[in-house]
């Protein structure tokens, strides 16, 4: 009976010791990604296993918000950039070599001011808006789908342990345009999308940064019939989930978030100070306290 008591003491220590130990880990990598259009009402229906048990494991809601108008370049903008359209002013919504670069600071050019390591693999050309100079180690775009966007940062993942990193899924977007949300192909594109977010998780394990990485999984807009970009609830919602190092596990996030908040947490979860005149917060209620 004693020997069982012992073991049960022990027991209780080393899961004490366990939660404090997660309790005091420290975050050195964010991975943001980003499902275009991203609607969650369409996401929670398609057969994504990766992301619901991330979202089991980990924190989430799925009523955080975009902006207006509620489109694939300023809702980026904002979620890069932690400010609202009418201060980073992207008005636009293609790749315009005339229009420039993006003319406010991103996350990536804070956490470089800081020493931090930067990467963006996207699936669509008009993030080359975002590609300020000195400010990404890695930028590649990659039209060719979900799968090549995530072999691609995998191997840079393994390779280079970026601090912050930023990977855009464009699949469900296109289907979404072309058949409609909540079509069997978008659904089936959101599929094909949680198998590329599978290789980024395990590319991060490889890397052995798990203990030490956060993932963000978001979008930019919702969409209705073949379209996106009205002030609606189907356009204007989207999910925001966080998994890993620090969060609160199995959470559901009761706070209003905004996509803007999504470069304000990077931030802070890398210890950055922020901004004073960003719009963006931290949803620090996702995690456990430093």
């Amino acid at each position: 009976m004693r020997y069982l008591k012992r073991l049960l003491v022990a027991a209780v220590f080393l899961v004490c010791f366990a939660a404090q130990a997660t309790a005091a880990q420290g975050v050195e990598h964010v991975f943001i990604i980003s499902f275009d259009g991203g609607k969650p009402a369409v996401m929670r229906q398609s057969r994504m296993p990766v992301l619901s048990a991330m979202l089991s494991d980990g924190a989430g809601t799925w009523q955080a918000q975009t902006v207006f108008p509620s489109v694939t370049l300023g809702s980026h903008a904002s979620m890069l950039t932690g400010v609202l359209p009418a201060r980073h002013k992207v008005d636009w919504n293609e790749w315009i070599p005339a229009k420039g670069l993006i003319a406010v600071p991103t996350v990536f050019a804070l956490a470089k001011q800081a020493g931090l390591t930067t990467a963006m693999f996207a699936g669509k050309e008009k993030f080359k808006h975002f590609n300020l100079p000195g400010t990404l180690d890695k930028f590649e775009i990659l039209s060719s789908g979900a799968k090549a966007v995530a072999r691609a940062a995998a191997g840079y993942i393994v390779a280079s342990r970026p601090n912050l990193c930023f990977i855009h899924f464009a699949d469900s977007d296109g289907a979404g345009h072309t058949y409609g949300w909540g079509s069997p192909e978008q659904m089936q594109a959101f599929a094909d999308e949680d198998l590329a977010l599978r290789m980024v998780r395990d590319a991060i394990a490889q890397a052995g940064i798990a203990a030490t990485s956060v993932l963000i999984l978001s979008a930019d807009h919702g969409g209705h019939d073949k379209t996106h970009g009205s002030g609606s609830p189907e356009d204007m919602t989207i999910p925001w989930i966080t998994w890993g190092a620090r969060v609160k596990r199995g959470t559901a996030i009761s706070a209003r978030v905004n996509t803007y908040d999504t470069a304000a947490t990077a931030l802070w979860l890398l210890n950055l100070t922020l901004p004073q005149d960003w719009d963006g917060k931290p949803v620090t209620s996702a995690y456990l306290d430093k």
